[in-house]
C-alpha cells in the first residue's frame, strides 16, 4: 500500500513561488521546426506550446544560447531581436491559456559540425577531442545526411568571461520574451557536461582538473542566470552517470554530481531536473543508481524533477511514492497527448505517437493529436 502523505502526480506543487496546478511537466523536446539560419519560432511553436498548457509546468526544446550554440538542424535560438519577437508569440499563448513555461538554454559544444558554425569554423569545447557521436545535416533539398562531429577546438581561457556573457544575454533575452524562467541544459554530453566530465576535461586551467574547477562553468551560468530572473526561477538538468553522445565514464562521476547538487543546492533554485536513464549501444539500459539520487536529493534543497519514464506511468508515481522526487517529466507522452495531465487524472487511454513525425517543418505529428474527448 502506498503511503497517503506522498505526492501523487495530480498534486499541485510550490516551485519557489510558482503555483504549478500539477507535477506533470512538458520535457524539454527538440523537433527541429524553427525557420532559417538562426532557428525563429513563430505561430507553428505557439499552438503547440499552448496546446499543452495544463502541463503542471513547461520546458520547453533546447535554445541555442548563440550562433556557436548550434549543433543540429532547425533548432531555435534566443539572442536576437527576430527570436525575441517569435518566443513572445509563444509564451503570450501559453500564459493566455494558464500555463507557465521555462525555456532551456543550451550550447552544445563539441556535437556540432563545422557547417553550423559560424564561418565554418570548428565547434568549441573544453579540449580539442572529437566527440564520436554523430549530428545530422539538413540539405537545401530537404535531405537530411548523418555525419561525424567535426574536430573541434579547445576554448582558450580569455574565451571564457566572452561565453558567460553570451549566456547571459540569452537570459536577458529569455526575459524579454515572456518566459517565467530557466533551465540550464547541463545534461547529454553538451558543452556544459563536457566541462563537468573528469574523463574529458583535463584542462589545466581555473575551468578543469578538479571537480571545482570543473563545476566552475556550470555554477557561472547559473549565477548569471539568477542575476536575471532571481535563483528562484531557475533551474538545472542533469544526466547522471549517462552517456548520451559518447561521453565517457570516468571514476568520480558520482562525486561530482554530488558536488554539483550541495552547491546547487546553497543557491535556492526552482528546481534540479535529473534524466535518469542512459542510451547505449543496445538500446535503454537500465536507471542510474538509485542511492546516488538520494544523496543528490539530500544535498540539493529544492524540488527534484525526474525525467526518463518513457511509458511507465506507474514507475513515474512509484518513484515519487518513494520519496526520489517531486514532479515528473513526461517526452514522448507530452506529444501525443497534449492533455496529457487530464488523461492521467481520470485514466482516459493513452494515446500512442508516430516517430516518424518527431522532427519536420508543419503541423504534422506536431500540432495535430488530439485531446481526449470531454469526459461525460
Amino acid at each position: 500500500m502506498r503511503d497517503p502523505t506522498m505526492p501523487l502526480l495530480h498534486d499541485r506543487l510550490d516551485l519557489r513561488g510558482l503555483a504549478c496546478p500539477n507535477r506533470i511537466f512538458m520535457a524539454p523536446l527538440t523537433r527541429q521546426r524553427a525557420s532559417g539560419i538562426e532557428g525563429v519560432v513563430g505561430q507553428l511553436q505557439a499552438d503547440h506550446y499552448a496546446q499543452r498548457a495544463t502541463f503542471g509546468l513547461i520546458i520547453s526544446e533546447a535554445t541555442q544560447i548563440s550562433s556557436e550554440a548550434k549543433g543540429y538542424p532547425n533548432t531555435p535560438g534566443l539572442y536576437s531581436d527576430a527570436q525575441i519577437a517569435g518566443w513572445k508569440l509563444v509564451t503570450d499563448r501559453v500564459h493566455a491559456a494558464g500555463g507557465r513555461i521555462f525555456v532551456q538554454l543550451w550550447h552544445v559544444g563539441r556535437v556540432s559540425h563545422v557547417a553550423y558554425q559560424p564561418d565554418g569554423q570548428p565547434p568549441v569545447a573544453p579540449v580539442a577531442i572529437r566527440s564520436n557521436s554523430f549530428v545530422v545535416l539538413r540539405h537545401d533539398d530537404g535531405r537530411r545526411e548523418r555525419v561525424p562531429a567535426s574536430m573541434p577546438r579547445a576554448l582558450r581561457t580569455e574565451e571564457m568571461p566572452r561565453l558567460i556573457e553570451d549566456f547571459a544575454q540569452s537570459v536577458r533575452c529569455a526575459k524579454a520574451a515572456g518566459f517565467d524562467g530557466v533551465e540550464v541544459h547541463a545534461a547529454n554530453s553538451y558543452l556544459i557536461n563536457q566541462f563537468l566530465s573528469g574523463s574529458l576535461n583535463d584542462r589545466a586551467d581555473e575551468w578543469g582538473g578538479s571537480i571545482e574547477n570543473r563545476m566552475r562553468l556550470l555554477l557561472s551560468f547559473v549565477d548569471a542566470a539568477g542575476e536575471v530572473f532571481s535563483p528562484a526561477r531557475v533551474g538545472v538538468r542533469l544526466s547522471p552517470m549517462g552517456s548520451v553522445n559518447e561521453l565517457a565514464a570516468h571514476h568520480d562521476d558520482e562525486e561530482c554530481m554530488r558536488r554539483v547538487a550541495t552547491e546547487l543546492g546553497k543557491r535556492k533554485l526552482a528546481y534540479l531536473h535529473l534524466y535518469h536513464h542512459h542510451w547505449g549501444k543496445e538500446g535503454w539500459s537500465g536507471r542510474f543508481h538509485e542511492d546516488l539520487c538520494r544523496e543528490m536529493r539530500t544535498r540539493f534543497d529544492g524540488p527534484i524533477v525526474l525525467n526518463g519514464y518513457g511509458t511507465d506511468v506507474a514507475g513515474a508515481q512509484r518513484d515519487l511514492d518513494h520519496g526520489l522526487g517531486d514532479a515528473v517529466a513526461f517526452g514522448k507522452l507530452a506529444i501525443s497527448n497534449p492533455d496529457l495531465p487530464a488523461r492521467l487524472a481520470h485514466g482516459t487511454p493513452l494515446a500512442h505517437w508516430d516517430d516518424s513525425t518527431f522532427y519536420g517543418d508543419d503541423a504534422r505529428g506536431y500540432n495535430d493529436y488530439p485531446a481526449a474527448a470531454p469526459l461525460p
